[in-house]
């Protein structure tokens, strides 16, 4: 095995264990405070969507601008202080990271069509419909103040 398949070999395990550390975080979450959430559902797609957006970025398919969005959404999941920061209320604060990541893709599907975003779905749930789901109800669920803020966030992103 070459230190390059050793390295790649590496770098999915460390995926792995980060991907499945936060399914477990949130599932655990989930059935223990805010299962009857209305948005429970949603909070659950974190560790998917994370997954997909660092999928994404590595995707020559996805065009340069889109890459910069899907890394800074990357980011936005890892950094320890947000709008609404997980270390403070948990799990439900993966709201806005949520947000951020379904915006982001909304923007990529509107430019590269369905097809790149689905190869790299690992979720059972239907993602496109889940986006427009999230989207729509992004305002109520976090604040519309909120909202706009990571709108605006991303597009100064873009500026950059």
């Amino acid at each position: 095995m070459s230190s390059e398949d050793l390295e790649q070999e590496f770098e999915s395990e460390k995926e792995s264990n980060f991907y499945k550390k936060l399914r477990e975080k949130v599932n655990s979450y989930i059935e223990s405070k805010a299962g009857d959430s209305p948005y429970a559902d949603y909070i659950l797609l974190a560790p998917d969507l994370f997954y997909l957006l660092y999928k994404l970025t590595t995707d020559s398919r996805v065009p340069g601008k889109y890459r910069l969005q899907l890394i800074g959404a990357v980011a936005y999941f890892i950094m320890p202080v947000d709008l609404i920061p997980e270390a403070i209320v948990g799990p439900v604060g993966f709201a806005d990271d949520i947000i951020l990541a379904c915006y982001v893709l909304d923007n990529l599907l509107n430019e590269v069509g369905d097809e790149v975003v689905l190869d790299h779905w690992p979720g059972e749930e239907d993602i496109l419909e889940q986006i427009r789901n999230i989207l729509d109800a992004a305002g109520e669920w976090i604040g519309q103040a909120r909202f706009e803020k990571i709108k605006n966030w991303l597009g100064g992103l873009l500026k950059k």
